[in-house]
């Protein structure tokens, strides 16, 4: 999704213009913190690696600098701050504007501004002017060092901010120059990223506390209520508030959009200012709980560490070695990213605000928000459904009772409490059955089903007002719907018949949802032998019509699930490997442009079905040539948005060597792995070993799967979810008898 998930009401247009904590065992057992496992390995020479400083958490927050009109194109838009593994509060500076501050809350990859709430900022000196909006500080904010938990900046006037968090607070060190006398530091608590109707906030000596509105994400209200309490560890020589072009000294409260808190202090002699905020977005109270429970200290390299050392928990779970340091730089920031969403919502009492706008409790279980699901269900939700599946099966049980209390039907883009209806299709279908299908299955299968039938079968099904299948009833009745918006539909058909089959053993359900996940072939012109979209008589829309975010080259190739009987309707193997070689003649299309698009969702998929033409090894160097062409290590380094760690769990994948292709099945395409070994820890507890990979040979010459020769390109979930060992040859050039020995899958 780019700028970000186009509203249905909004045209594309207009929008693309615009570690572990020591005292985590203090948490009630009724809200479980997603928790740093053991998997960190030991090296050859007894020291544990620090994935956490291997990320470069700035990769994917600047743009190419081809203009706004196009930024949304290839821009990543993450942010360099620091966060918790699916933590609830980001420190950091935002995509939009990197200048305002640094924010607590904040969505890795998103494409409109959003969140933003208490920018705050460290000045030398006093504060003589009110900062109204914050967005005219100029404080010439650089980074200098960003990686997993952790983020270091220098301003103007020689003041450096560092940056670290818990799972639901930020903390921040703030140094002055040997030169300066005073500094002051203040926080926006009436601003966010674009409007805000509800701000108070009161002071108390050396602290502040109070609530904010949330605003709104490309174009949709998102009113949630944050709540924060902060403190600072010195007592201020003075401090105020101020709204609009106003500053008042002194005052202790303010409230309203454009306002905020300023403290300001001595620091003369002791030059550095710690400072830490709670959060919640139920309460007060519990924004004061989740701070004194999470962080009882100032210590600020305590809390680095221990965020390092969750990191390390998570990102150890993959173990890749044998390639350029670079490569582990970017590969490991890519699952970082991966790692950022969904996010806790519940605070340590497990209380969070649910999609009917009631305080519930979670009780043995986390509730998550943060949902991007036309983008996660691709890749992203298969990867954390491997690696950590209990954490996973945790975000499907908070789907199940998002979608209960919001009218019955699955939403598909939620930020916080609210469906913002971003995007289309039914995504939420297939995200649930890829979960199950990857191995997170401690959640209600019967009732994440009858969602998914009531979605799917009951026209003007809605969360929160939003239809979860627009156009529904004609989808029903004549087979299909708009291009686009018809083939999300029969890939999340078929994902629902797959997880009907495979969780509930239910024949009839699976053989109804298998035919209608065969509707495209209604959108199938023989006359220009392209999908196409239809009038309601029957006759065809122009070649271009009805294509969310993409062409119609893009979308021909969105049937995963039939891939054998797509390809044998347009000509053949020969055929359709012709159009791909013309669609991979550029990897950087736009939504216009009829080439493939690295860098948006709709067609990630498309480098691995020359799998399904008998030429496997195209596959294997044009996965190289993007991962290549596509990706650095840099501040600007990704094609596209990176939607919530969809973009980051592609890079994973396509570096590892294997791909989820198809929706609601345990499986995998195969390209080859760029690391010349990989250990990764599956959720089953066994551990799948990748061996003989390389940076610079990208042909697969032989393959071994637990010492058998395996001259295929497809290996089931069933088999890798025991654990074994992928054993490669690569070479320079391609062999091109490898891999033919069986079809990968493909359902009529």
């Amino acid at each position: 999704m780019h700028i970000k998930k186009f509203s249905n009401h909004i045209s594309e247009r207009l929008l693309a213009g615009l570690a572990l904590l020591l005292v985590l065992p203090l948490l009630l057992s009724s809200c479980q913190t997603p928790q740093a496992s053991d998997s960190s390995t030991t090296t050859a020479s007894g020291s544990t690696p620090n994935y956490a400083q291997l990320v470069n958490s700035t990769i994917g927050s600047q743009g190419k600098g081809h203009g706004i009109h196009e930024q949304y194109l290839e821009a990543g838009y993450t942010f360099p701050g620091a966060m918790y593994p699916m933590g609830m509060a980001q420190f950091t500076t935002t995509f939009f504007n990197p200048q305002k501050g640094f924010v607590i809350n904040q969505m890795s990859g998103a494409g409109c501004g959003h969140m933003g709430n208490c920018p705050t900022l460290p000045l030398a000196g006093d504060l003589t002017a009110s900062p109204v909006d914050m967005m005219n500080l100029e404080p010439q904010i650089e980074v200098q060092e960003a990686h997993a938990g952790y983020y270091k900046a220098a301003l103007k006037n020689n003041v450096t901010a560092e940056l670290t968090v818990t799972p639901r607070s930020g903390m921040a060190r703030f140094s002055y120059s040997q030169n300066s006398d005073k500094g002051t530091v203040i926080i926006g608590t009436g601003i966010n990223a674009n409007d805000l109707n509800i701000s108070e906030v009161k002071i108390n000596g050396n602290s502040f506390e109070g609530k904010a509105e949330g605003g709104q994400f490309c174009g949709f209200r998102t009113p949630y209520i944050l709540y924060f309490y902060a403190e600072f560890e010195k007592e201020p020589l003075k401090s105020g508030t101020w709204k609009d072009g106003q500053l008042s000294p002194d005052s202790k409260a303010a409230n309203g959009s454009n306002s905020g808190v300023y403290f300001t202090f001595d620091v003369s002699k002791s030059k550095s200012i710690n400072y830490k905020i709670g959060i919640s977005y139920v309460s007060l109270a519990n924004a004061k709980e989740n701070l004194k429970t999470e962080n009882t200290s100032w210590d600020f390299d305590e809390v680095k560490n221990n965020a390092e050392t969750a990191w390390n928990g998570y990102l150890g779970r993959i173990q890749a070695t044998g390639a350029s340091k670079d490569k582990e730089v970017q590969f490991y920031s890519a699952l970082y990213h991966v790692f950022n969403h969904p996010n806790i919502f519940n605070d340590v009492n497990g209380e969070y605000i649910g999609s009917d706008g009631q305080i519930h409790k979670a009780e043995g279980f986390t509730y998550y928000t943060g949902f991007s699901n036309w983008d996660t269900y691709r890749t992203q939700t298969q990867l954390i459904s491997m690696l950590a599946p209990e954490e996973t099966s945790d975000i499907i049980k908070s789907h199940i009772l998002f979608a209960q209390r919001s009218g019955g039907g699955w939403p598909r883009w939620v930020l916080n409490n609210f469906e913002t209806g971003i995007m289309q299709g039914d995504p939420t279908s297939a995200l649930v059955a890829n979960a199950y299908a990857f191995g997170a299955q401690d959640f209600d299968h019967q009732a994440a089903f009858e969602i998914m039938k009531k979605s799917a079968l009951e026209p003007g099904t809605r969360s929160q007002g939003v239809e979860t299948r627009p156009h529904l009833d004609e989808y029903l009745k004549l087979g299909y719907t708009q291009a686009s918006m018809s083939l999300e539909y029969n890939l999340s058909d078929f994902a629902i018949a797959q997880f009907a089959k495979q969780a509930l053993n239910d024949q009839k359900a699976y053989d109804l949802f298998l035919s209608h996940s065969q509707y495209w072939k209604n959108l199938y012109n023989p006359k220009t032998n392209w999908l196409q979209s239809r009038n309601a008589d029957g006759s065809w829309k122009n070649q271009r019509d009805d294509w969310r975010e993409a062409s119609f080259k893009n979308y021909f190739w969105m049937v995963p699930q039939n891939l054998e009987t797509l390809i044998d309707t347009i000509g053949g193997k020969d055929y359709a490997a012709q159009r791909l070689d013309e669609f991979f003649m550029k990897l950087n299309a736009n939504y216009h442009q009829e080439w493939f698009a690295a860098g948006n969702e709709p067609d990630f998929q498309v480098p691995w079905i020359y799998n399904w033409v008998d030429q496997p090894w195209k596959t294997q160097a044009l996965v190289r040539r993007i991962i290549r062409e596509q990706y650095t290590n840099r501040a600007s380094g990704l094609p596209g948005n990176d939607d919530m760690g969809a973009m980051g769990a592609f890079y994973v994948f396509a570096n590892i060597g294997i791909y989820p292709v198809i929706p609601g099945v345990g499986g995998f395409s195969l390209n080859n792995p760029s690391f010349e070994k990989i250990v990764v820890k599956l959720g089953s507890g066994n551990t799948l070993t990748i061996l003989g990979g390389s940076e610079q040979n990208e042909y697969t010459q032989s393959l071994q799967w637990n010492g058998n020769t395996y001259d295929q390109t497809w290996i089931s979930w069933d088999e890798i979810k025991k654990g074994g060992t992928l054993n490669y040859s690569l070479g320079s050039e391609p062999n091109k008898s490898w891999g033919l020995e069986a079809e990968p899958p493909s359902y009529n």
